[in-house]
């Protein structure tokens, strides 16, 4: 793996966090059976909703997690930062049988699926740049947008085991992650919430 890439991460309102403590982070198709709170956009679900991986699973029966999570998706949220954590994920969730990397918002048009064996074409520095803003170019912006927003796709769950720890906005949003049952460590990051 690219050095950058010590960990995947997973965008997480606290009130999950019972849940995925008990039965880890699960595909929308499994969360439906499932009471959860959703910091999706329905407009990206229901676009989700109709794609399927060639050659795999429907895309809502993947469990999706980010390279980085300070992206677009987190940005559209970051006014409920205190309500919210980011799952830090081990790499090893790789070697699953089925996980597909997507060097881009797996909804997008242009997204392509990948083999975790084939990392070495996705764009690291449009994934973990800081900005995807482009003055000028719209279609820069657009592209950018959509890589910063790459993901590794899990059938159906990342087990418990899997998660090595949660980054949260501040002390209160920390505290709260640990009263819902999050007993492993959870480093505060302010900077990864857009603060």
């Amino acid at each position: 793996m690219n050095a950058r890439v010590t960990e995947f991460q997973c965008i997480m309102p606290l009130e999950n966090i019972p849940s995925v403590v008990k039965l880890g982070i699960l595909s929308n198709e499994r969360a439906a059976k499932v009471p959860h709170y959703s910091v999706a956009l329905e407009v990206v679900q229901e676009r989700r909703d109709l794609k399927h991986v060639p050659g795999g699973l429907k895309l809502h029966q993947y469990a999706n997690l980010y390279f980085h999570a300070r992206n677009p998706m987190l940005f559209k949220r970051k006014d409920t930062a205190a309500t919210l954590c980011v799952l830090r994920v081990s790499t090893e969730v790789r070697h699953i049988d089925g996980v597909v990397f997507a060097d881009r918002n797996a909804s997008s048009d242009y997204v392509r699926f990948l083999h975790p064996r084939q990392e070495g074409v996705l764009d690291y520095d449009a994934i973990f740049a800081m900005d995807w803003r482009h003055a000028n170019d719209p279609i820069a912006y657009y592209r950018h947008r959509s890589q910063k927003c790459a993901e590794v796709l899990v059938p159906h769950c990342v087990e418990p085991r899997f998660l090595t720890g949660a980054y949260a906005v501040d002390e209160a949003a920390a505290a709260n992650l640990q009263s819902q049952g999050f007993g492993l460590p959870i480093t505060i990051s302010p900077q990864m919430f857009f603060r």
